[in-house]
C-alpha cells in the first residue's frame, strides 16, 4: 500500500471574502472554478482546478495566514512574466532563498496566504 498521489490542497479566505478571493485567484491567476459537491455548497469558499489538482478555498475566521510559511508553489514557464503581472495589481514581491535549478519569488495573496511562482532553469517533459 502506498500513497498514489495528490488530490487536492486547501487554503483559507476570511469568511465573506469569496469576491475578493475569486478576483484574485481566477481574474489575476487565471485558475479555473469549478462546482463544489452540493452537500458542501452552503460552507462558504470555492474550489478551483489545475490541472489534476483541486485548490479548495475555504473560509476561515482568525487565521493568522502572514505568520506562516506554509504555502502553494505554483510552477510557471516564465516567472518573470508573473513578477511583472503581480506587481502590476499591487502585490508585494519577495525574492525567496535560491535553490539551484530554479528561479522563483514568493509574494501574499489579499489574505496572507503566501504564494510561489517557480521555474524550473532546465524543465524536462
Amino acid at each position: 500500500m502506498s500513497i498514489q498521489r495528490l488530490n487536492h490542497v486547501q487554503i483559507t479566505i476570511p469568511r465573506g471574502a469569496e469576491a475578493q478571493g475569486r478576483r484574485f485567484y481566477c481574474g489575476v491567476l487565471g485558475l479555473r472554478e469549478i462546482d463544489k459537491p452540493a452537500s458542501l455548497q452552503g460552507r462558504g469558499g470555492f474550489w478551483l482546478q489545475l490541472d489534476a489538482i483541486q485548490i479548495h478555498v475555504g473560509t476561515e475566521d482568525g487565521a493568522e495566514r502572514l505568520a506562516t510559511k506554509a504555502h502553494l508553489a505554483y510552477e510557471v514557464d516564465d516567472v518573470e512574466y508573473w513578477r511583472v503581472l503581480l506587481e502590476g495589481q499591487g502585490c508585494t514581491i519577495l525574492d525567496s532563498v535560491p535553490i539551484p535549478g530554479y528561479l522563483r519569488f514568493e509574494t501574499r495573496d489579499p489574505f496572507g496566504n503566501r504564494v510561489e511562482f517557480i521555474q524550473p532553469l532546465n524543465p524536462t517533459g
